[in-house]
């Protein structure tokens, strides 16, 4: 850059000369002096670059890390600066200051929108006036060290007891056979007439699950009774 070859000719031109520096280095005295000229203009211009880095720095600090470019802006804006965004990105990337990255979101239930609603059995009522009336089940993920496991739970409605959970690497349906199974035994196997409500998954994913629960239903005395998936 020629700011460099600038700052080389001021150093040593009082040796040399700035007319035999320039010549060598195939510059032009005029640039040089241009460049003398604005060397004020340039250090209030870093000055009030390094005040404002500190504001940014101060911004960022009080919101533990978590703005990026657009709400340190906003933020910068709201206490009266007239500064511009792009301003404001450049010395937060010259100064490698970044907002907190949200990770991307897992997602647990993917619908089949070409498959048949199944019955809402519980009509969108989420309460129970008795235990073992209405169960719910969901699928979440938790990271544990440093992969990721899916976690199925199975929730009684009116105690909000969780009755069996499972984990796995995997959100096959033997993921919730598991977590049921454990609810089932957790109740003693007397669950006639629960009714299960869950999140709508693909059509694939439902007829597996009422396959094992009607594989462990056959073989215990009792079992749960209406599902809905």
């Amino acid at each position: 850059m020629k700011t460099h070859r600038w700052d080389f000719v001021s150093a040593h031109a009082e040796v040399f000369g700035v007319q035999r520096i320039c010549r060598v280095l195939q510059v032009s005295r005029s640039g040089y002096y241009r460049w003398i000229d604005g060397a004020k203009a340039r250090a209030e211009r870093q000055a009030a670059d390094d005040a404002l880095v500190a504001e940014i720095r101060e911004v960022h600090t009080v919101h533990k890390g978590t703005y990026g470019v657009r709400r340190v802006h906003a933020e910068l804006r709201g206490f009266g600066h007239a500064v511009n965004r792009k301003r404001v990105e450049r010395l937060m990337r010259l100064n490698r200051i970044e907002g907190r990255h949200l990770r991307r979101r897992k997602r647990t239930t993917v619908p089949d929108r070409l498959a048949p609603p199944a019955p809402d059995l519980v009509r969108r009522d989420f309460s129970a006036g008795r235990l073992d009336e209405k169960w719910c089940g969901d699928i979440t993920y938790v990271q544990v060290g440093g992969s990721w496991l899916y976690l199925a739970c199975v929730l009684d409605v009116c105690s909000r007891r969780v009755l069996g959970y499972s984990m796995a690497s995997h959100m096959r349906a033997e993921l919730v056979i598991d977590a049921l199974t454990t609810a089932v035994t957790t109740r003693g196997g007397h669950v006639d007439g629960v009714i299960f409500h869950a999140d709508r998954g693909s059509s694939v994913h439902r007829r597996r699950v009422r396959a094992g629960l009607r594989r462990f239903r056959d073989s215990q005395e009792h079992g749960p009774g209406r599902l809905e998936l």
